[in-house]
C-alpha cells in the first residue's frame, strides 16, 4: 500500500498517559509520555525534532484538547480522529498496539480526521457555551421565583412582562419587607419611579396584583433566589463583551439585521469566514414589517 508520509505519529491518549508511536522512513520508536504540561512540551519537541509530518490521535473525552493546543502551537501538523473509524483487528488490546495502529493508518492517509476550529474558534465557543449554561440558570431561579409569587397570590406576570428588570426587583423587594401597597404606597412608588410609568393597567388593578397572601418561609425563600439571580444576572452581562471582544469583525452575521444579535452563537458554531455567495442568500431574507 502506498505512503503518504515517510514520518508520521500515532498517539493512543489517556488521562494521565500518552503513549506515542513515531514512525520515521523504516524504523520506529514508541514512547510513553505523562500528561503534564512539561511532558507534553517534550513529546511536542521530540516530535519536531524529528521531523514529523504528521501527528494523530484518538478523540478520547477531553484529554486530547491540552496535547492538541501544544502540537498546534509547536507547528506540528494534528489530527483528531473518532476511535470508530480506526478500529483495530481482534485481539489483545493494548497501548502499544493502539498507537501503533495509529501511526500505520496516519501513514498511508486510511484516517478521516475531525473538524477542530482554529484556536480562536475553539475559546469562542467556550465562552459562548458557559453564557449560555449562565442564561438557562438564571431562567431556571427566575420560574422558581415565578411559581413562588403565584404561590403566594401575587400576579406580578400579568401587571409586568419581565420581572428581571430594575424595576420589578424594586416591587419585589417592597413586598418582600412586608409593606402593604395600598393608594398612599402605590403614589409614593410612583413618583420615585419603583413603578414604571409605562404599565398598561390601571392603578387599582396594579394595588390588587401586588397585594397577596405570602407565609414567611415563602418570604424567605424568595429572598434567597433573588441572592442566586443577582450575581447570575451579574456574571451574564460581564461575559457578553469578553464574547463580543474574540467574535471576528466584519464577519457577514454583522451585516444582517435578522443575524446581529446572535452573531457570536452562529460564529461559535460555523466557520469564522463566509463566502460571498453565503453573504448573497442570507441577504435575501425579507426584512420584519415595522408596525
Amino acid at each position: 500500500m502506498k505512503k503518504v508520509y515517510d514520518n508520521c505519529c500515532g498517539i493512543d491518549v489517556h488521562k494521565k498517559l500518552m503513549v506515542a508511536c513515531f514512525i520515521h522512513g523504516k524504523e520506529q520508536e514508541v514512547r510513553e509520555f505523562g500528561a503534564t504540561t512539561r511532558e507534553l512540551l517534550e513529546l511536542a519537541d521530540w516530535l519536531v525534532k524529528g521531523g514529523c509530518q504528521m501527528v494523530a490521535m484518538e478523540s478520547t473525552a477531553s484529554y486530547w484538547k491540552p496535547l492538541y493546543n501544544i502540537l498546534e502551537s509547536s507547528g506540528l501538523n494534528a489530527i483528531v480522529v473518532n476511535a470508530r473509524h480506526m478500529k483495530a483487528v481482534p485481539g489483545r488490546k493494548t497501548d502499544v498496539k493502539d498507537s501503533e495502529w495509529i501511526a500505520d493508518l496516519a501513514q498511508h492517509g486510511l484516517l478521516q480526521p475531525s473538524y477542530i476550529p482554529d484556536r480562536n474558534q475553539r475559546e469562542l465557543r467556550e465562552l459562548v457555551s458557559y453564557r449560555r449554561s449562565l442564561v438557562q440558570d438564571r431562567t431556571r431561579e427566575l420560574n422558581r421565583l415565578q411559581k413562588m409569587l403565584e404561590g403566594a397570590n401575587i400576579k406580578l406576570s400579568g401587571t409586568i412582562t419581565n420581572i428581571n428588570e430594575k424595576s420589578t426587583r424594586n416591587i419585589i423587594d417592597t413586598i418582600l419587607s412586608g409593606t402593604a401597597i395600598d393608594s398612599s404606597k402605590y403614589d409614593e412608588m410612583y413618583d420615585n419611579k419603583v413603578i414604571a410609568h409605562n404599565l398598561k393597567a390601571s392603578k387599582e388593578q396594579i394595588i390588587d396584583d401586588l397585594n397577596g397572601f405570602m407565609s414567611p418561609l415563602q418570604r424567605k425563600m424568595m429572598k434567597e433566589f433573588l441572592k442566586h439571580i443577582l450575581p447570575q444576572t451579574f456574571r451574564v452581562c460581564l461575559s457578553s463583551p469578553l464574547i463580543s471582544a474574540i467574535t471576528p469583525r466584519g464577519h457577514f452575521t454583522a451585516h444582517i439585521p435578522q443575524l446581529r444579535h446572535c452573531a457570536s452563537s452562529i460564529t461559535a458554531q460555523f466557520s469564522t469566514t463566509c463566502t460571498a455567495s453565503a453573504v448573497h442568500v442570507f441577504s435575501q431574507i425579507p426584512q420584519p414589517m415595522q408596525l
